[in-house]
């Protein structure tokens, strides 16, 4: 199955799975994280070499990695509510992306994602 792939994503599904396997929560949501910037950052790439197979299947990653997100906050803690808020923005941008390209928007959301994490790693206990 993996041969009919591009190398690099089979490489990328690879060590995506190795990475979940025995992750602990908090390391779920950095890789989703990472994720969503990443699969961004590759679908405004793809878009500018004018690739619509490779930009619709990072926009695709994108989603998937937004919904375990949002699949995963508790409305009740005290930033749920904005972190809900923030994904349904991120996805509402990514999803208008795939029939009108906004790549200042899905920069910008990039961009957020980028800051998320690393204020997350910045918070991180230390092991």
């Amino acid at each position: 199955m993996l041969l009919r792939c591009d190398p690099s994503e089979a490489y990328r599904r690879v060590d995506f799975d190795a990475r979940v396997s025995g992750a602990t929560s908090r390391q779920l949501v950095d890789l989703c994280l990472e994720q969503v910037a990443g699969s961004v950052g590759r679908a405004i790439h793809a878009s500018g070499r004018g690739d619509n197979g490779a930009k619709s299947a990072a926009l695709t990653r994108a989603i998937a990695a937004l919904t375990a997100l949002q699949m995963g906050v508790d409305a009740d803690a005290p930033t749920g509510q904005a972190l809900l808020q923030l994904y349904a923005s991120a996805r509402t941008t990514i999803l208008d992306s795939v029939l009108a390209f906004n790549p200042a928007g899905l920069t910008q959301i990039r961009q957020d994602f980028i800051e998320i994490r690393m204020a997350m790693l910045g918070a991180a206990p230390a092991s």
